[in-house]
């Protein structure tokens, strides 16, 4: 193409798949190779479970569940600009332990 510049093109890291995978997180040994005959997930008891099910009738769940903490409550006063602490009402308990 004339009168078009072509712009450099830059030499990016291809990173295998299994490079790619270690970066990712956990692995587990075990389930390499088994084929996926589905995968589902359901929730119950504030709990969110994920099966993966393979074809040799065996499954790998993850059950994860969250979970909210107070840290802390206060009452300041905001009005005079530099939230000048009155009162703590709550404290998360680790905070006791130091």
């Amino acid at each position: 193409m004339r009168g078009v510049s072509m712009a450099k093109s830059k030499n990016i890291p291809v990173k295998s798949p299994a490079r790619l995978l270690n970066e990712q997180g956990e692995q587990y040994p075990g389930v390499r190779g088994k084929v996926v005959d589905f995968v589902g997930h359901k929730f119950s008891e504030g709990r969110l479970y994920i099966h993966v099910r393979f074809i040799d009738k065996t499954e790998l769940c993850w059950q994860v569940e969250s979970m909210l903490t107070l840290e802390e409550a206060e009452l300041t006063n905001w009005k005079t600009g530099d939230l000048k602490h009155i009162r703590t009402f709550a404290r998360d308990e680790r905070d006791e332990d130091s």
